[in-house]
């Protein structure tokens, strides 16, 4: 299986609409790519942690190829905001695209530069190899299928 970790605001939303995808295998939530080892959701609210809320994504690229996974990413978030998605604003929400397969940056990198055609804005979102990434608490995970009411900025019904 590849791996990809994404960052697109909150990670409750992220993971329940990657999820959907045909081809991802294995979702889990948590922070990437920051300071603070062990971070806990409150120090990661915080802000001081430089971490990420982030999702790390497996996936069976004969079914999903990382180019199609890429399109879906940029469909549910705004790459032009810095630090913020829909309501939520912080550090932590920042949109950030983590990899931990040195192969997959020309695809990243070129996805990105299609992107940037659509907008005049510039684009913020990063483009990293993965550092660090730490398990979100474990009411994070899987927070939309435990609660099925429970706050979305992304429209997870398209």
């Amino acid at each position: 299986m590849k791996k990809i970790i994404l960052a697109g605001g909150c990670f409750w939303g992220v993971e329940a609409y990657m999820e959907k995808l045909a081809g991802v295998t294995f979702t889990k939530v948590g922070y990437a790519n920051g300071q603070t080892k062990n971070p806990s959701y409150e120090q990661i609210c915080s802000g001081i942690t430089g971490h990420a809320e982030a999702v790390w994504l497996e996936y069976d690229e004969e079914i999903l190829s990382l180019k199609l996974l890429l399109q879906s990413f940029w469909h549910i978030i705004d790459p032009t905001l810095l630090n913020r998605q829909g309501p939520d604003i912080g550090h932590q929400y920042r949109t950030g695209l983590y990899y931990t397969d040195q192969a997959d940056l020309p695809i990243l990198e070129a996805s990105l530069a299609k992107e940037q055609e659509k907008t005049d804005r510039p684009i913020v979102t990063e483009i990293k190899a993965l550092q660090v990434f730490y398990d979100a608490e474990e009411y994070h995970q899987k927070y939309l299928e435990k609660n099925p009411n429970g706050y979305c900025h992304i429209d997870l019904s398209t």
